[in-house]
């Protein structure tokens, strides 16, 4: 946590608003081309659109040296894990709108809680378990599911457990730099990810790539510039704000994906995904309440 001098709770906020836009505009390009390329192909152009300003951006602060002085079993480690969260999150978006992909995709943080006790050795309380629990409740309303397997609508959910392995993944990942963050740089941590889901990503889908077809390669830029400065935004939001008071914020990603669903697939979420949002979004404003308490009761 940065000296509280240096923090700006405000600066911090508008950032994670901004990051969280950035992100969601980049998911609807990826929804766009998951319609006309293989799942692992999208994941692999996801990678090389953001590689080159974020290889700038490391040339311009802490200077390409940083990027080979690094703990590689874990950069490995977190590039498998990109590949198949981008891979299975590009596979849902293609069969589910935005705002239901999102909804699922937030039992993330409730995970990420979990996942800390048997690998990092944090404590998590009862009543932390029980949001963790409600939370997951919360994706099955969302993902209703019956005696002939997982539905959404009558149609087979294998998107929904899809966003499941990309939570699961992306909850790993983010477990992960919480190690590896301790001894190298934020330039190494994202330039490696990417560089490992395009390669990764790239080398799995290269039989059967897809020719680009020309009027992409806008959608393909958008993607890469939007995903970079959304790396960057949410970098600096947390390193401006509390943990605890921006993290919240990245549930207004429900509110873009709505938004883009309607306007541009004209699609909305019915009731019953916004039950199942609303109780997933509840458990894990609560998980971020209890842990805020409990970092205040440790460092009064």
């Amino acid at each position: 946590m940065p000296p509280s001098s240096r923090l700006n709770p405000r600066r911090a906020a508008l950032l994670m608003l901004a990051s969280v836009a950035l992100f969601s505009l980049m998911d609807a390009g990826l929804k766009t081309l998951s319609a006309h390329y293989p799942p692992f192909q999208v994941a692999a152009l996801r990678g090389l659109s953001s590689l080159p300003i974020v290889f700038a951006w490391v040339v311009l602060t802490t200077g390409p040296t940083t990027l080979l002085r690094v703990r590689w079993p874990l950069h490995l480690l977190r590039g498998v894990l990109g590949i198949a969260m981008m891979a299975s999150f590009v596979y849902a978006l293609k069969r589910l709108p935005l705002s239901t992909a999102y909804s699922i995709f937030f039992v993330a943080p409730l995970l990420i809680t979990a996942l800390s006790v048997p690998i990092l050795g944090e404590r998590v309380g009862p009543r932390r378990w029980t949001a963790i629990g409600i939370g997951l409740l919360g994706v099955l309303v969302v993902l209703r599911p019956t005696g002939e397997g997982l539905l959404v609508d009558g149609k087979v959910s294998l998107a929904g457990i899809a966003v499941l392995v990309a939570a699961v993944g992306y909850s790993v990942s983010a477990i992960t730099v919480r190690v590896i963050a301790r001894t190298d740089s934020t330039q190494a941590i994202t330039f490696w990810l990417l560089a490992l889901m395009a390669l990764g990503a790239g080398v799995i889908a290269l039989p059967d790539w897809v020719p680009l077809r020309a009027q992409d390669a806008w959608i393909i830029g958008a993607i890469g510039i939007a995903g970079a400065l959304g790396q960057y935004t949410i970098t600096e939001a947390f390193r401006l704000g509390e943990a605890s008071l921006i993290a919240p914020l990245e549930y207004t990603a429900l509110v873009w994906g709505v938004a883009l669903d309607l306007a541009l697939w004209g699609v909305l979420p019915d009731a019953i995904t916004w039950l199942g949002a609303a109780i997933i979004i509840a458990s894990g404003l609560y998980l971020l309440r209890r842990e805020r308490v409990h970092a205040e009761a440790e460092h009064p």
